[in-house]
């Protein structure tokens, strides 16, 4: 029912994954509403306040992006967005010194181990709520998404690949921090042998690697050799996929989001439709209290790409 922050400061260093450059982030507690703020220090020393809200975001093929794309933004943020909103943090400030977020690993698991560790500290501030209302759908290219009223947040993911380590799988589960961590943190991002040469010609994927990414080979092979995590890694992924692009909503999400095939793009069409029908969703204060949603600044979700290597 309240706003949340971190109990102390936290430090990640490591490569952006397409980049391949060198980047430190830290984490510092933060005052009620503010929300998750990014703080990019750029080489001329000078400072760019960047908030993680749709309305900061900017489409682009691989990655999900603050910022402007042309000019100071931070990028590939998913994978931190994804354990802020799953351990139930609301107000961050993340102290960036590059374009783009470490990989790490591949997932969020670095980042929910190292914010169980800081600890979770409530504020005094009521948290806000985006309540379904109503059904709403989308389809794209043979794949479809839609939200639905439930009582928790929730997240049905099925994905059907051609490529035979893959296949088809599906998670359905509702989201708490504790499945988060065990379910979804640990899935690694994954990717195909045949996009390699292109993503890199492309100026892409230059800090991609085994340590931080599954790869398969064209006849279905998984060419890590500790193999997976998880028989169903891959839609575990894709479900943690879903949760960091849900986390740009503005407001902590009661309902149940269902995708067939899905992906960033698909995740944020379906978000900008429930967000466009004022008649499918509401702004609460748990555990009842109504609050009027033009009161407050919009939300617009963000599309990102919907198939081929994901970054998230």
């Amino acid at each position: 029912m309240f706003q949340q922050t971190i109990g102390s400061r936290v430090d990640f260093e490591g490569v952006g994954v397409h980049s391949g450059l060198p980047v430190r982030l830290t984490l510092l507690p933060a005052e009620v509403d503010t929300g998750i703020v990014f703080h990019l220090l750029e080489d001329d020393g000078f400072v760019h306040e960047i908030p993680a809200v749709s309305r900061h975001s900017a489409l682009t093929d691989l990655s999900t992006v603050v910022g402007d794309p042309r000019g100071s933004h931070v990028s590939t943020i998913e994978h931190l967005m994804a354990a802020l909103y799953a351990v139930g943090i609301d107000n961050v400030v993340a102290q960036i010194d590059a374009r783009e977020m470490p990989i790490l690993d591949g997932c969020s698991a670095h980042y929910v181990a190292a914010l169980n560790e800081a600890g979770v500290v409530r504020q005094a501030a009521k948290r806000r709520y985006l309540r379904v209302l109503k059904p709403v759908r989308v389809e794209l290219n043979g794949a479809y998404a839609e939200y639905r009223p439930h009582a928790g947040t929730r997240f049905e993911i099925e994905i059907d690949f051609a490529n035979a380590a893959i296949g088809r799988q599906v998670y359905r589960a509702d989201l708490t921090a504790e499945r988060f961590r065990k379910d979804l943190s640990t899935a690694r991002t994954f990717g195909f042998m045949a996009d390699v040469e292109r993503l890199w010609a492309a100026g892409y994927a230059l800090g991609s690697s085994l340590e931080n990414s599954v790869v398969l080979s064209d006849d279905g092979r998984v060419v890590n050799p500790e193999g997976l995590r998880f028989e169903d890694e891959f839609v575990r992924h894709k479900a943690l996929d879903a949760v960091g692009d849900q986390a740009l909503a503005g407001a902590r999400v009661l309902g149940c989001y269902k995708s067939y095939r899905g992906g960033h793009r698909l995740n944020a069409l379906a978000l900008q439709a429930l967000l466009a029908d004022r008649k499918a969703y509401e702004i609460v204060e748990m555990p009842s209290r109504r609050v009027d949603p033009v009161r407050h600044a919009p939300l617009v979700a963000v599309a990102a790409p919907a198939y081929g290597p994901q970054t998230l």
